[in-house]
């Protein structure tokens, strides 16, 4: 098993530097087969990534039967390592497309997290957390949803996604938050005014998912025409035409860096995540062993202080055109 960096998510869940993003195995990201899903999750262990991140969400509960199959199959040392994080919250109904609803309720909550052990095949979820959230159940409520759980032994740490400063410092005064996930890369910088500095004030730890913003920052995508039918980037608004083109200049900013240290735009997005915080743990996701390969390499490279400068302002030298999703998945991102 190789190993990667230990960082300290809050005050006591240690991991990889980088984690694994494991929706796309089921649904958004086109096609996966399931054979070729748990080899690339058996790469993950032997690279030694030790955060897997799912959701009940994904593939509708496949995502995680996924991960529950294939930590059936491994050795107790490898799965005494990790870390299995889920999440609840988004409920997609008897939909059969991307249509939501945001559901907190207690009673949710409760058989969500029943259901996700069920499919997971596990006793205890090392990092459960609340996907979206809604205004019609008090984040008092949640907390105290989530505190219960935990006294019961089924979660053992506790994660809030996409939450806003005023709730968050709300919800950790009911009961210890210890990960927040958000939306964070080099084309998403929306959390560096109030969150960031909040989370390092707590000591709650940062999981950045899109940390290559959906591929983008890859700079293997350069049009609409280049995602396979069935990947929703086909119609997020970042990806369209209109927008694409201008968002290019953030890689065209990024190009001499590559160049400078030898690596992969990805990299370099990668390594300026790592180089913000101690606490921040990424969680990129792929369907494929060099891109995973490539990730995880991405701790070796180590930026230097008037680098991380230049990416620092970039955000103000170029601003990103889109919404970072569809109307109908912006619900619950405030």
């Amino acid at each position: 098993m190789g190993t990667l960096p230990e960082r300290t998510l809050g005050s006591s869940i240690k991991v990889g530097a980088i984690g694994y993003g494991a929706m796309g195995l089921s649904e958004f990201y086109g096609p996966a087969e399931e054979q070729n899903s748990l080899k690339l999750l058996q790469s993950v262990v032997d690279n030694g990534v030790t955060l897997i991140d799912t959701a009940d969400m994904y593939g509708r509960g496949k995502n995680e039967l996924l991960i529950g199959s294939f930590l059936k199959q491994l050795p107790s040392s490898q799965r005494e390592q990790l870390v299995i994080a889920t999440k609840c919250g988004i409920d997609r109904g008897n939909s059969v497309g991307y249509e939501r609803t945001i559901n907190n309720s207690p009673e949710y909550i409760k058989s969500c997290c029943d259901a996700s052990l069920k499919r997971l095949g596990i006793e205890q979820i090392d990092l459960f957390y609340i996907h979206r959230i809604n205004n019609e159940n008090p984040i008092e409520q949640t907390m105290e949803t989530l505190a219960e759980l935990k006294k019961e032994g089924k979660i053992k740490h506790i994660g809030l996604c996409e939450v806003p400063a005023d709730l968050l410092i709300r919800a950790h005064s009911i009961f210890p938050v210890d990960v927040v996930q958000t939306e964070y890369s080099l084309w998403t910088r929306d959390i560096e005014e109030t969150i960031l500095p909040l989370l390092k004030e707590l000591n709650i730890g940062l999981v950045p998912y899109s940390p290559l913003g959906r591929g983008f920052l890859t700079g293997k995508y350069q049009s609409v025409k280049d995602f396979a039918d069935g990947d929703f980037r086909k119609t997020n608004p970042r990806f369209l035409d209109e927008n694409i083109e201008h968002n290019k200049k953030l890689l065209t900013a990024i190009k001499p860096m590559t160049i400078k240290y030898n690596c992969t735009s990805g990299q370099i997005a990668l390594a300026w995540l790592l180089a913000q915080w101690e606490g921040i743990v990424p969680i990129p996701g792929t369907k494929q062993e060099k891109y995973l390969i490539e990730n995880v390499n991405a701790c070796s490279v180590h930026l230097e202080n008037e680098d991380i400068e230049i990416l620092n302002d970039l955000k103000n030298r170029i601003s990103i055109k889109g919404e970072r999703y569809t109307p109908e998945g912006m619900k619950g991102i405030y």
